[in-house]
């Protein structure tokens, strides 16, 4: 009798965080999207936000164990919204998908809170491998359109990765990245302005 209790404790601490999640999610929408002021217009309008929600979803049937309805909201949720989240990938409550066409995010991939993931980035594998083949990508990170981070690579916080950026090495706190192949810059030359 523990055990069912146990279950269903669980359960529902599960179905608690992933709703959390979602409104955690909202609020950074408005916090790093100008061009909402409103959740429903996040609800009603945002690709990238539909993504992350289908995602959520089906991550909390991966957790569970319910394979095939998990991996069907993950197909749905590709057609309906041009971007591949794959629901084994762990993403922290409070991320931004702004447009979300494109986006890719790997099985092994992790997401910290406070990311802002443009269109077009993909957190993919650099070779077919089992086991850990995808980024760990910090909190606060701006990963620019179509910036692509690949292996089994670790992202810091605060990371800024610029526009069609390809990242193959690790990448320290607060680093500021762009280039093919990734190149961190110091402050010596970032030119803001002429």
């Amino acid at each position: 009798m523990k055990k069912i209790g146990d279950f269903f404790i669980r359960i529902g601490k599960d179905l608690s965080f992933t709703f959390h999640a979602i409104s955690l999610d909202l609020d950074k929408y408005l916090e790093l999207d100008p061009s909402v002021s409103k959740k429903w217009m996040v609800i009603l309008s945002s690709s990238g936000f539909h993504a992350l929600f289908l995602y959520r979803i089906a991550h909390l049937f991966w957790k569970w164990g319910l394979r095939l309805p998990s991996l069907l909201i993950y197909v749905w949720s590709k057609i309906l919204t041009a971007s591949d989240i794959h629901p084994a990938a762990q993403i922290e409550a409070g991320i931004v998908i702004d447009h979300g066409i494109g986006t890719v995010i790997g099985s092994t991939a992790t997401v910290g809170s406070g990311t802002l993931i443009y269109h077009g980035v993909t957190l993919g594998a650099k070779r077919p491998v089992k086991g850990k083949r995808h980024p760990d990508v910090g909190k606060g990170v701006l990963l620019g359109a179509g910036a692509k981070i690949l292996g089994p690579i670790t992202i810091g916080d605060n990371v800024v990765i610029g526009a069609n950026a390809v990242v193959l090495d690790d990448i320290p706190n607060g680093a500021l990245v762009v280039g093919i192949p990734g190149k961190i810059l110091n402050k010596k030359e970032i030119k803001l302005c002429c």
